[in-house]
Formats: structure tokens, C-alpha cells, sequence
């Protein structure tokens, strides 16, 4: 077993004699760092007791986790910054013209993030000697450091993750201390600790702010604007440190001072990991286009956002071997973290002036002078209303200031819908999202309908355009367009009680219908929808509205008073008739008119499935549509009664992933009148298989032409040289593209769509038609295609195949999804679709 030397830098750090009441790490823990994983709650408290003891810390807990951890930040400077401390605040909004005036003071802020993945577990014990460090009055160098910047760290984005791993790994770690990667120790169980309490990946949600923690950050982040952020993370045990500059592909609005000030704190860095012989890797595998991350949300946002990994992650535990025998110890892999972190802390200092004039001149450049192709976007009036609400909510969150567009003609742009450019006019119902303002970049980069790729090697998807994703009808301009005036939100008028109608109707259009829908149905209210359109007292509406009919609704004590609060407190505005009699279509009275039975949902999770496809699907029950949900582990799927559920939900696995004898209790229960809901990977359970209608290729000549295609490209590979191998293999992959889908208005998959999905394709996978099943959403043809990546090998397939379908079996429905429609909780389209496979088929 090999040992590692522990840099200097650090070792100073953690023997430093204690100075008045506050004590050391090991001091107050009672173990040195490295030993053993801290829980949360100890650092939370260590973190007070500094505070507590040094005048030039502030704690701010900004927020708190599902499973009601304190989420917490440490602000640390001078004592006459810390004095100055909210004119230093302000004054940095000023600076990006988020706040008027004119600066008075000159402090940049350094910002660190740790542990936002849990099982990355170094993180949160490197924050803890790094914030010892830099809160020691001893320490010459970290306070000559804070006399110009302010350092904020935050110890845990993701405190239950962290738990959830910590107190895991302490259970089962070995008082000895045992590297063997076999040990038990060194393999945590489904679905680990990475993610958050939901299962959501919270360095993918920094954009999107699905996620409380997100929510929380984002808020308080905004309020501060750093000049710098430091996202420290862990990777593979056999890798050494990775640490800016970033890799290819680079988003195209970044700036040469962001791309230098990267280098110069990796060079930085690079001589303190010289001198104690540590290897280090830059400018490889993490790169800068997704805009979600913890580096390039802040680049983004004009600060140096900078990603740093060290080797080691949740399998290394307290001290694992690596490929070559080296013992990779918790103590070793703080030590990397810490140096990092120090050196963030030192050229900041150095580089104090030059951060914040770049910081100007990226906000004052931009706002008047923006670099992209598009300058303006434009969301039209006819959009559905409950996803343009939801959309400006997400501006709000951001920061991204928009306004009504007002009456113009005879404008030109990129039309999202179609793909291509057009004709159009504005209207006082528009909204215009101006790239002329101070986050012009970040709004110019949720918009972009097709981000340049240098290079096809990345890190996550290359597409993500918000009008597809809320399923907006939108245009993206090439001029500059100001908004008319500020942007009012139609006014709700609520409800109100009076004679009973025959029936309540409202709109089924988003997931606030779909939560309004839920509310209803826990609440033991009947509700239907009509399979056909309809109109009545001069109204139309078209098949899936909700009707809340008198007949029916009988034994609901208080029923009319119960609608209408239910509609108002999700903003809903119903309609009524004195008539079951339609004008056209047909009567309320009709077979056509079904009744929504409240579905009891069984969510399928537990070893072999996406964790995260799971933990969206289980995040918009509990907290987007607060509908009952009862999770099931796909091991013991064999052996359950399913009879207790009519609605199966089975989110992405590994090959199928239903053993046989499951399989058999699955379809039993399917047969026997249930639904099952397969997503992505899961189609692989029934693709191909006998006695299912899902298939790769509709005919055998095909499916032979496939394979001799496949053949011949396998033959070019084999010659491909060795270094192009990793580009051999994305050109039968997807990263992101986004297809448009015809959908079938007439079944219940397709209601309130309008025709149109939009799926963001991250998988190879095509099927065709299907035969006997209803083939609910299709790619119609290749010109389907929007945006993103997808490999040469199988992009020119993808027309003509099969999206979104349903097959029957006995008395109950398979009901397939080609892709993810609630990828990462922020697809806000594929809510509703899916919503409608859940609610809606099969009734």
C-alpha cells in the first residue's frame, strides 16, 4: 500500500495552533479530517461554532432540503468588508446593471460550491478545512487574500444525497482500513447517494430549478452575482485531479477573459500539485455548452465558472486501490480540494481589479451589444396560456427581464414550430424576451433554436430551446425588438358560486389542469371528459376537457362550493352550461363522455432502473400534481399483488429489465384489465418479443437491410484509427435532438397537444409503426428533425417510426415512450402527455 504526501499548504492548515474559543476541525469532530465521513448536522454545527466565535463569518441558511436539512452559506472577508458588506453586495449588482447606480466599492466574490453530488463525499470535508483556513485571523495568507474579495461557501448543496451516503458508508466501513474494491464498503446499493431526496442530479438543474435546493440557491445567488464559482466534485477512483481550463465543445458566448482567467487559476493550481508530485489533467471530457451546470450557469452569467474533480468518488470510501495499487485515501483526495480551493482564493486576490472590470465590460458588452445570431424572441399570444405562465416563471427565476411585444407586421424570424424561417406579426398579446438587457446571454441561450457544436464530443445534450420544451408557438429574430411596455399577465377572475350547472367545464391544456384534475379527484369529485369535441351555449370545446357534471356528483357534500375553490386555487376558469343538450357533438348523456376513474399509480424503481427518470416521475406526483404514488422495487416485482393498482408506471432500465418471472405476474396483471406505462429503456422488455406489437423494423427485408448496413458501417469502423474510436461510437448515439411529433388528437395521448410534441431524443432507439396498436405520436418523416445532436448512423432512420403508441392485451394497455417525456423535470411539454397516459387512456 502505497502513501501519499499531503501538500504543505494543507498540513499548515489543519496543525495550526487553535486561536481564542474556536477550535480546529479535529478538535471540535474529535477525529482528524479523513478519518471517517462527517454528517451533515456536525458540520452545521462546527460552521456555527466559528461563527459564533469570529465576527468576519456570516451564516445565512438560504434554505432547506426535503428531508428538512438546514442548507446553509458562509460568507467570509475582512473585517472592514464584512463591515461594508451589503454597499459591497449591491454594489456588484450594480455592476451587471441588474441594480441602478454606479459602484462605490471595488470587492469581487468568490463563490465555492461543494458536494451538490453526495456520494462525491470529499466536498463537504474539504469545505470544512477550507473554511477553517480561510475564517483563522492566524493565518497571514488567507487574510491578506480577504482583504480585497469576498469568499462565500457553500459546504453541501445536496445535504440528503450526502446523508444518504455518509451514514450508509459508516454502517459498513471497516475499523481497519480496507482498499479491496470488492469489499462491501466500496459498493453502495441503488439508487446511492449522488442525487438529492427526489433523485434528481442538482448540477443538471442550476437552469431549470425543478428542485427545492436549486430553488433556494438560485435565489440567494442572484442576490450576490459572484465574479467566480468553484464546483468541486469527485470523479472515478482511477483518474487524478481534473481542473480547469475547460474542454471543447466551448459555448460560443463565452469570452476570451473567461477562457484566460480559467487557464490562469489552472496554472495556478498546476504548481502547488507540481511540488508535492500530484497528477492533474485539464482541457479534456468537461466541457462548457449545457447550460445548467455549476461552471456554465455562473459563465453564463459572467462570472469563471470552473468545474473540479477529484479522483475517488463514493467507491473510494475513506480509502480504496486504484488500477496501478495506490491507496486513494479521503485524506489525499481533501488535500487536492483544499489546494484548489486555496488557490481560487489567492489569484482572486491577485486578479481582484481585472475580475471585476471583465465583469462590467461582459454585462455592459452584451446588454448593448449582444453576440448571437437571434437578438430578440418572440412568444405568441396563441400559446397555450398555462405553459407561457409557467415559462415566465422561469424567466423570473433567472432573471431574464421580458415585455409585451405590442402591434407590429411585417417581420421576419425562425419559426420553432416548423424549423424554418418566416413571416410574422406581433400582436398586444405577444411577449418579447429582449437580448438587449443584462442577462442578454443566459436569455439568448435558452432561446438559441440550435447552439453551435464545434465539437460532437460532449459532456450531456446539445439542445434544449424553451419554446420546445413548454411547446410554445415562438419565433427567434435576427433584429432587435423592444418590448412595448411591461408584459401583464391575463388577470384571473375567480370563480364564483351560484345555481348549480349541469355541468363544469375547463380547459386540459398543462400540468396546472393536470394538478387541478388530481385535487379534484382526491377530493371524491367525479369527473369526465368527452371523446369528441363539442359545443354548447355558443362555447366549444375540444375532446379531453374536463367536464365536472351535476349527475354523478350527488353524494359530494358542498359540491359547487368544493369546484370552484379547487379552480381558484389553481387559477382555473370554468365554464358552465344549464344543458346537457349540445348544440354539436355529443350529449353528456353519451358513451363518449368517460369518466375519469382516479387511477391507483404504482411507480416501478429499485436496482436496475433510471434513478433519475424514476425520481422525476416520483417529483411531479408528490410535488407537482400531490396525487398518491406507491413505489414498487423492480426485484420484487414477481411477487407483488399488482391487483392493488390499475396504473403501472416502469421508468428506464437495463434491457428490459423484468425477469421472467415477473414479466409473467406483469402481464397477468395487464391482461386482467391494467395499464402499463413503459418508458425508454423499458420498451426493450416487449420490443421484438412474441406476442407484442412493438418492433424494430415493420417488415423481415428491413430488418436484413439494417443488418447488412450495420455490417458495412462495422467493416469501416474496424479501419477507423484507434483515437477516433469515441467519435466512432456517438455517430449511433443522441445527445439532445429534439423531433417534432405528430400527434393523434383523437386519443387521449394526444388531447390538449394541438397536434404537436416535441421529444427530446437522448437514445439510439427507433421502432415502427405499430400494426394493431394506435400509434398516438409519430415522427412523420426526417424533416421532423429540429435541433441537437444526433449520430449520422441513425438520424436518416427516424422518419416514419413510432413515438408515442398503445397496444391492447386482454382487457387492459401497454402504453409505450419511445423517450423520456419528463427528462429532468424541466420538459414541461411531455408532462401533459404523459399526464394523459396516466388520467386519460383506458378509461
Amino acid at each position: 500500500m502505497k502513501k501519499h504526501i499531503l501538500l504543505s499548504l494543507f498540513v499548515f492548515s489543519i496543525t495550526i495552533c487553535s486561536w481564542a474559543q474556536i477550535q480546529t476541525p479535529e478538535q471540535f469532530l474529535g477525529y482528524k479530517p479523513g478519518d471517517r465521513f462527517t454528517p451533515h448536522h456536525r458540520m452545521v454545527d462546527y460552521f456555527e461554532h466559528v461563527a459564533a466565535n469570529n465576527p468576519n463569518v456570516k451564516l445565512i441558511q438560504y434554505g432547506e432540503t426535503n428531508e428538512k436539512r438546514p442548507l446553509i452559506i458562509a460568507i467570509l472577508s475582512s473585517p472592514e468588508n464584512m463591515a461594508n458588506l451589503e454597499q459591497i453586495r449591491t454594489d456588484n449588482l450594480k455592476r451587471a446593471g441588474i441594480m441602478e447606480g454606479t459602484p462605490s466599492t471595488a470587492i469581487p466574490i468568490n463563490w465555492m460550491s461543494f458536494n451538490v453530488h453526495g456520494n462525491e463525499s470529499v466536498g463537504m470535508e474539504a469545505a470544512i478545512s477550507s473554511f477553517y483556513t480561510l475564517a483563522n485571523p492566524e493565518n497571514a495568507k488567507s487574510q491578506e487574500w480577504l482583504k480585497n474579495q469576498i469568499v462565500i461557501i457553500d459546504p453541501a448543496i445536496n445535504p440528503d444525497g450526502r446523508d444518504r451516503y455518509a451514514m450508509w458508508y459508516n454502517q459498513k466501513m471497516n475499523t481497519t482500513l480496507q482498499p479491496d474494491l470488492q469489499s462491501v464498503e466500496h459498493n453502495e446499493p441503488w439508487p446511492g447517494g449522488r442525487a438529492n431526496h427526489y433523485l434528481f442530479d442538482l448540477n443538471r438543474d442550476w437552469a431549470w430549478q425543478v428542485q427545492a435546493e436549486s430553488q433556494a440557491r438560485l435565489k440567494v445567488y442572484q442576490e450576490w452575482m459572484p465574479q467566480l464559482h468553484l464546483d468541486f466534485h469527485e470523479q472515478g477512483i482511477n483518474n487524478p485531479f481534473y481542473m480547469a481550463p475547460a474542454a471543447e465543445p466551448l459555448h460560443e458566448q463565452l469570452t476570451p477573459w473567461q477562457h484566460e482567467f480559467q487557464d490562469t487559476f489552472g496554472r495556478n493550481t498546476a504548481k502547488y500539485f507540481d511540488e508535492a508530485g500530484r497528477f492533474y489533467f485539464t482541457k479534456e471530457r468537461f466541457d462548457l455548452l449545457y447550460p445548467s451546470y455549476g461552471d456554465s450557469y455562473p459563465m453564463f452569467n459572467g462570472a469563471i465558472g470552473m468545474t473540479i474533480e477529484q479522483g475517488g468518488g463514493g467507491q473510494a470510501g475513506i480509502g480504496g486501490y486504484n488500477s496501478v495499487g495506490d491507496t486513494v485515501t479521503l485524506s489525499y483526495r481533501i488535500a487536492g480540494h483544499y489546494t484548489a480551493a486555496m488557490s481560487a482564493a489567492e489569484v482572486t486576490s491577485q486578479n481582484a481589479e481585472k475580475l471585476l472590470s471583465e465583469y462590467a465590460k461582459f454585462y455592459e458588452d452584451n446588454s448593448t451589444n449582444p453576440k448571437g445570431k437571434y437578438k430578440s424572441f418572440v412568444i405568441k399570444g396563441e400559446s397555450n396560456p398555462a405553459q407561457v405562465a409557467k415559462l415566465l416563471e422561469l424567466l423570473d427565476k433567472n432573471g431574464i427581464r421580458y415585455g409585451k411585444a405590442g402591434s407590429k407586421s411585417g417581420l421576419k424570424g425562425y419559426e420553432y414550430q416548423t424549423g424554418k424561417s418566416g413571416s410574422f406579426a406581433t400582436s398586444e398579446e405577444d411577449i418579447i424576451i429582449s437580448a438587449y438587457q443584462p442577462k442578454s446571454v443566459l436569455a439568448q441561450v435558452f432561446f438559441e433554436p440550435n447552439p453551435a457544436l464545434h465539437d460532437s464530443i460532449t459532456y450531456d445534450i446539445t439542445s434544449w430551446a424553451l419554446p420546445y420544451a413548454y411547446g410554445l408557438e415562438a419565433y427567434a429574430v435576427e433584429t432587435r425588438l423592444d418590448p412595448a411596455g411591461e408584459y401583464q399577465a391575463p388577470e384571473f377572475t375567480a370563480n364564483t358560486v351560484g345555481k348549480t350547472p349541469v355541468a363544469y367545464m375547463a380547459a386540459w391544456e398543462g400540468t396546472r389542469d393536470v394538478a387541478f384534475l388530481a385535487e379534484l379527484l382526491n377530493a371524491g369529485i367525479r369527473v369526465k371528459y368527452p371523446e369528441f369535441p363539442f359545443e354548447v351555449e355558443g362555447k366549444s370545446f375540444p375532446a379531453g376537457s374536463l367536464l365536472i357534471t351535476k349527475g354523478g356528483n350527488e353524494y359530494v357534500p358542498n359540491f359547487d362550493q368544493k369546484v370552484v375553490e379547487i379552480a381558484n386555487k389553481f387559477g382555473i376558469t370554468l365554464e358552465t352550461t344549464m344543458s346537457g343538450y349540445m348544440d354539436k357533438g355529443k350529449d353528456f348523456g353519451s358513451p363518449n363522455i368517460r369518466i375519469i376513474q382516479a387511477p391507483k399509480v404504482a411507480l416501478i424503481g429499485g436496482s436496475g432502473t433510471s434513478s433519475l427518470n424514476y425520481g422525476a416521475i416520483w417529483h411531479f406526483f408528490e410535488k407537482e400534481l400531490n396525487y398518491p404514488l406507491v413505489n414498487l422495487e423492480l426485484e420484487n416485482m414477481a411477487r407483488y399483488d399488482l391487483n392493488k393498482y390499475n396504473v403501472l408506471i416502469m421508468p428506464s432500465t437495463r434491457g428490459g429489465g423484468l425477469s421472467k418471472p415477473a414479466m409473467d405476474n406483469v402481464m397477468e396483471w395487464v391482461r386482467g384489465g391494467g395499464k402499463l406505462i413503459a418508458i425508454d429503456g423499458a420498451l426493450n422488455a416487449f420490443a421484438n418479443k412474441e406476442g407484442f406489437e412493438l418492433k424494430t423494423f415493420d417488415t423481415e427485408e428491413e430488418k436484413k437491410a439494417a443488418e447488412k448496413e450495420s455490417t458495412e458501417l462495422a467493416k469501416e469502423e474496424r479501419l477507423a484509427p484507434y483515437q477516433e474510436g469515441e467519435r466512432v461510437a456517438i455517430s449511433g448515439g443522441a445527445a439532445g435532438a429534439i423531433y417534432e411529433v405528430t400527434m393523434d388528437e383523437t386519443h387521449p395521448l394526444g388531447y390538449g397537444t394541438g397536434g404537436k410534441y416535441y421529444t427530446l431524443k437522448n437514445n439510439s432507439s427507433r421502432y415502427a409503426y405499430l400494426t394493431r396498436g394506435v400509434n398516438a405520436g409519430i415522427i412523420a418523416d426526417n424533416d421532423a428533425y429540429r435541433t441537437g445532436y444526433i449520430g449520422f448512423k441513425i438520424k436518416s432512420k427516424m422518419g416514419e417510426s413510432m413515438a408515442i403508441g398503445t397496444e391492447r392485451a386482454g382487457r387492459g394497455q401497454l402504453v409505450y415512450f419511445v423517450d423520456d417525456p419528463i427528462f429532468r423535470g424541466f420538459w414541461e411539454s411531455g408532462k401533459l402527455v404523459l399526464s394523459n397516459a396516466i388520467f386519460m387512456v383506458g378509461q
